[in-house]
């Protein structure tokens, strides 16, 4: 009885060895696949068709994939039509279509809770048969050097030409996941840069009222308001721009502020795309 129960043992450990490992005399196919949270907007989803043109410029015999990693968007789009996988799925129907190595890149803006999911399905799908490395990119801001870049991006792109009686108030999304650290960490960078940029979350901090206070003891008439999201989707449309009472836009205009929208999501600008594809690049010299 010992005897066969040792045997049974030995059997599964080969064969999860087995299914761990990577086929042999197979020859190695590389893939990308993009993750972003996602949107159902049809004009912001332009935001992607930007990364997607600029990535596959930059390795043109690599096949890119996508996945959503927000269910409710998957779901929406499904009942208008269109499918789109999980970073579950992408990777399960990757491995069954040959792919060795992939690159997985974050385009997330913070390293919150849906970078850090996604690093969990990751080490859950490196035993996938056929797969020899998955590598995760990082998402936006993800270190001095990424806050420094946009920091450069922010100031020249924006903030450079107001006048002395104008403000930048850029959108962000906010967490309840330490990550969100980084939003008022960022502002410390845009505060070295100039006083006429303030970045406020909608679900974390800072506060929409803090950027207010300090916008108004700086003697602001005017305020530019524009997204600091991957895409102009529905925070951007409703919550940032929306003609209700509670939108940001409404709320600014009641203090007294003139307010002048960009509608435009970070994924549209070249520069910030580049700062995601050069992460891409680190991990996939990896692979």
């Amino acid at each position: 009885m010992k005897m066969n129960h040792k045997i049974l043992i030995v059997f599964v450990s080969l064969f999860v060895t087995f299914m761990g490992t990577k086929a042999q005399n197979t020859k190695d196919k590389k893939g990308i696949l993009l993750v972003t949270f996602g949107t159902s907007y049809p004009l912001a989803s332009k935001a992607f068709d930007n990364i997607d043109n600029k990535v596959k410029a930059q390795w043109p015999d690599v096949e890119v994939r996508w996945a959503y990693t927000s269910k409710f968007i998957r779901a929406k789009l499904q009942r208008q039509g269109t499918e789109i996988d999980s970073p579950a799925q992408a990777l399960v129907k990757m491995a069954e279509d040959g792919f060795t190595h992939i690159a997985v890149q974050s385009l997330h803006v913070i390293p919150g809770s849906e970078y850090h999911d996604l690093l969990e399905i990751v080490r859950s799908m490196q035993t996938l048969r056929g797969i020899v490395n998955i590598e995760v990119g990082s998402p936006l801001l993800c270190g001095h050097n990424d806050l420094q870049v946009m920091t450069d991006f922010i100031h020249n792109k924006f903030a450079k030409g107001l006048d002395e009686q104008s403000s930048l108030l850029l959108m962000g999304h906010g967490s309840h996941h330490n990550a969100n650290v980084f939003y008022p960490g960022f502002q410390y960078y845009l505060n070295a840069a100039s006083s006429k940029i303030h970045l406020a979350t909608v679900e974390g901090y800072p506060l929409l009222d803090e950027a207010i206070v300090k916008m108004k003891a700086r003697g602001t008439q005017k305020v530019l308001l524009t997204p600091f999201l991957s895409v102009a989707g529905d925070h951007a449309q409703n919550d940032m721009a929306g003609e209700e009472k509670d939108s940001w836009k409404s709320r600014l205009e009641e203090e007294g502020f003139y307010v002048e929208i960009i509608m435009k999501g970070l994924a549209e600008y070249d520069e910030v795309v580049d700062l995601w594809i050069s992460h891409l690049k680190d991990i996939y010299h990896e692979l």
